[in-house]
């Protein structure tokens, strides 16, 4: 006869059910329980050094494999640390569960140690939001965790985890396990006809463009965008920066999208980074199509545009993309001059980036710095590149490949490179990792380094260090001048000493002719590697389109 088992063996072992292989936690008193019940699993307990950098952790994790990636936390203060970094997942629709450790129900408006109302904290950053209340329904409740996440527009989901509810017995007849075998639940198809539809649409406008979500930012998304370009001879763009238009990722893309008559948001939302489709940035004519998964944004579209909007409908993107491109080859197609024209515009990059150098002794350029680590990326396919922060990860963005690729995103929010280096070398075993971030991003998770360390995961932070907020200062330089900068100052500190300190490899970089051997020699020491490099105080790249 089976003996009853502690609601947090019930956590445990619903997470192996459910394919999970890694948690990443951090420990404290209220999920002890689970820690020890890990212990007769094959759950790998990740263990990070702040909550937030577990949630980043997780949502890379998410990102790279479609997967919801599981985090782990106290609850309280450690609930508190870790909510913020769930903006980041959100925004990057990134399938991923907080699991989140809870005062006891008896305690409850009691004053019961660290209670907090962690459901409603975390509610407006996740797609759904709850406290189980049932042992024996746990599973149940993990179950409907990862499916919500990975479900429609994935993003992240937590569930709060009373410490009395992990430590109550259930009999084993009682148990309500997940479904492993219940498919995510999945918005409807496009249907047949809308997709000729919008294919007609597409063939009947001069100058269309197909915008994505940051859900087809993997390899697999843009690999079907790729796709769904060649069948409608119309550019596919995913959107997942907060620049938006001007992210200079997309080349001279503010000098294309002016001249565009049709916008189809496939999974993209009509918002802030595509300035609703609105003002001197775009036709005022221009029409527009939206494919979501989510009615709302269907109608938020609607409300927006009236009859511009020329056709809605709610479907799951991907599935949407292959009956795009399963249909095309029925319906009339359009030439391919236009895509030609706009491929050129979204591949430009500046002549001068070839040539320019630092004006400043002792700093690089950013521009120097990515023609460098530009050759090491492409000598293997595989490699990932992470770019986090502002003017000078913007600079990494725009000249460096984007095969494997993971930025802070539609969020805006800095700090979490160091955590999705270390998930991805989880993932990767072998291909370089490089994590480009500023002086300010490097900040808030420097000693994720001893974790990577620890768990020896190599990869190597590029680090552009001006010794300020540069993102910040030059807000300050364009709006209010020069003389008016202030409070963005921060020290030239030798962040690469630190990393040493904790276990890894430093180099110092101060002369472009340097870099090179600083790369290569990090790459040898198979450790963490943070290469510090002193750069000019470089506003973020614009690229304009010289046709």
């Amino acid at each position: 006869m089976n003996k009853p088992l502690r609601g947090a063996d019930i956590v445990a072992q619903s997470l192996a059910r459910l394919g999970c292989k890694r948690v990443f936690t951090l420990s404290g008193n209220h999920i002890m329980s689970i820690f020890d019940a890990a212990l007769d699993t094959s759950l790998d307990l990740v263990h990070v050094r702040h909550e937030a950098a577990a949630a980043h952790m997780a949502d890379a994790w998410g990102r790279l494999t479609g997967d919801a990636g599981i985090a782990l936390v106290t609850g309280g203060p450690g609930h508190a640390n870790a909510v913020g970094a769930l903006f980041t997942s959100l925004g990057a629709e990134s399938p991923m569960v907080l699991l989140s450790g809870h005062a006891a129900t008896w305690e409850l408006g009691r004053g019961g140690f660290q209670e907090i109302r962690q459901a409603e904290m975390a509610a407006p950053v996740a797609k759904a939001s709850w406290m189980a209340t049932s042992a024996a329904n746990l599973g149940h409740d993990l179950g409907e965790a990862v499916r919500i996440a990975t479900s429609g527009r994935p993003g992240p989901v937590h569930l709060s985890l009373p410490s009395d509810i992990l430590e109550e017995r259930v009999e084993s007849n009682a148990i309500v396990w997940p479904d492993t075998h219940r498919s995510s639940a999945k918005a409807p198809i496009l249907a047949e006809a809308v997709a000729d539809a919008v294919l007609a649409a597409i063939a009947g406008a001069e100058r269309p463009i197909i915008l994505a979500g940051p859900q087809l930012s993997g390899m697999s998304g843009r690999a079907l965008l790729k796709k769904l370009e060649t069948a409608t001879k119309a550019p596919a763009v995913i959107m997942e920066s907060p620049r938006g238009v001007a992210d200079a990722t997309l080349g001279a893309f503010p000098d294309l999208v002016r001249r565009v008559d049709l916008i189809v948001l496939l999974g993209k939302a009509l918002d802030f980074t595509i300035r609703w489709a609105s003002g001197s940035a775009f036709d005022p004519d221009v029409k527009l199509i939206a494919i979501d998964p989510e009615a709302a944004l269907v109608e938020r579209a609607g409300n927006e545009k009236g009859d511009r909007l020329v056709l809605g409908s709610i479907a799951e993107v991907r599935s949407a993309a292959e009956t795009l491109i399963a249909r095309a080859g029925m319906v009339k197609t359009r030439g391919g001059a236009w895509l030609t024209e706009a491929r050129a515009a979204l591949d430009h990059r500046p002549a001068a980036w070839a040539t320019i150098v630092a004006e400043t002794a002792g700093r690089l350029h950013p521009a120097e710095v990515f023609r460098v680590l530009r050759t090491y990326i492409e000598r293997n396919s595989d490699t990932v590149l992470v770019c986090d922060g502002g003017e000078f990860a913007q600079w990494g963005q725009s000249m460096l490949p984007a095969r494997r690729r993971l930025v802070n995103g539609v969020a805006g929010a800095i700090g979490g490179s160091l955590s999705f280096a270390l998930s991805a070398r989880l993932l990767e075993p072998k291909a370089p990792i490089f994590a480009v971030l500023g002086d300010g991003t490097i900040g808030f998770h420097l000693s994720e380094f001893e974790t990577a360390v620890r768990r020896r995961l190599p990869f190597i932070a590029v680090l552009g260090n001006d010794a300020r907020w540069n993102a910040e200062s030059q807000i300050q330089l364009r709006e209010y001048g020069r003389e008016r900068m202030h409070g963005c100052e921060l020290l030239p500190a030798r962040y690469d000493q630190v990393v040493q300190a904790l276990g890894g490899h430093g180099e110092f970089v101060d002369k472009a002719a340097d870099l090179p051997s600083a790369i290569e020699r990090a790459l040898a020491s198979e450790r963490p590697a943070c290469i510090n490099i002193m750069v000019e105080s470089i506003a973020a790249p614009v690229v304009r389109w010289p046709g």
